[in-house]
């Protein structure tokens, strides 16, 4: 298993995760909440050891010379594009069927490390699947609660990046936040938290979404040649875990056959869990059910 430490296109890369790092889209200021009474944590239990997989049991990402490669071959072209749309990103599911899926982002960092136990408690209580994006961040400061997650059938665990930058070439900027400085960062912010998920899981993530799900179409591209793909969406839930309860109801109301659905599950004090319980029961009144993204083709 390569690791990026050992990467040498003559930068310096650290798998250092910046808690400094302010408030980024998508990780609101809102008070991260205990957790409640031990009934009420399902089945976390305190920090235990990690077990470390065997070396022939990590699946394979891509290696340092498909890194390099990936590099070289795309160091020297500019964007021209910049936001949630541009070329290679994936919006819906590729489907007529009444189905959805259900996104949620954890963001990590001081504002964005919670956990919204009342809305994991109602999917799983519903049986309803879902896609956890998650960032390294949020990882490093809940890690019992990782382990979990990514032991429950009912979820699909992706990459939400390393440290919940834009993913740029160039650093360009969006809400204030800068995006990775150039190309080398950009694949960093990638790979190098699909490499901790697949140390910890022992499932390669297929799919990834940056903070605040821009991007720029070289390092898109880039990406793609990695074998990650990008996934945005098309129902706006939360605006952020900003939302009410009724506000977000209305938007997951909205959707249409396909639809992919951005919310959160790192702020336990938003409307999310309450918006999501309040529409779920409608919209399987109308014949919809819920998927994870690796049950569908994307576009």
């Amino acid at each position: 298993m390569w690791e990026w430490r050992e990467i040498n296109v003559g930068i310096k890369c650290s798998l250092t995760i910046l808690l400094s790092v302010g408030i980024l889209a998508g990780c609101y200021p809102l008070t991260k909440a205990e957790p409640g009474t031990p009934a009420e944590q399902d089945h976390a239990t305190g920090p235990r050891a990690e077990e470390p997989l065997h070396e022939k049991e990590r699946p394979a990402g891509p290696s340092r010379r498909e890194i390099r490669k990936v590099i070289q071959a795309n160091r020297n072209q500019r964007p021209s594009q910049w936001g949630e749309d541009v070329p290679g990103v994936k919006h819906r599911l590729k489907t007529t069927e009444k189905v959805a899926a259900l996104t949620f982002d954890a963001c990590g960092g001081p504002k964005g490390s919670g956990y919204d136990w009342a809305l994991i408690r109602f999917l799983k209580r519903e049986n309803i699947p879902a896609t956890l994006f998650v960032n390294s961040r949020w990882i490093d400061e809940n890690p019992e609660l990782f382990r979990e997650l990514a032991k429950e059938p009912l979820f699909e665990i992706e990459n939400h990046g390393t440290r919940h930058r834009p993913l740029s070439v160039t650093g360009r900027s969006v809400y204030g936040i800068a995006g990775t400085a150039n190309l080398e960062k950009a694949v960093e912010e990638v790979i190098a938290n699909q490499q901790k998920i697949a140390e910890k899981t022992g499932k390669l993530p297929h799919f990834f979404r940056s903070g605040t799900a821009y991007y720029d179409e070289v390092a898109v591209k880039a990406a793609k040649k990695l074998g990650v793909e990008i996934v945005n969406y098309d129902v706006l839930g939360d605006a952020g875990a900003t939302w009410s309860r009724a506000q977000v109801k209305q938007a997951l109301l909205d959707l249409q056959p396909g639809s992919i659905v951005l919310l959160h599950m790192n702020q336990p004090g938003s409307g999310t869990a309450g918006g999501v319980q309040d529409a779920v029961p409608r919209l399987r009144e109308r014949g919809y059910r819920f998927v994870k993204l690796e049950d569908y083709e994307l576009e």
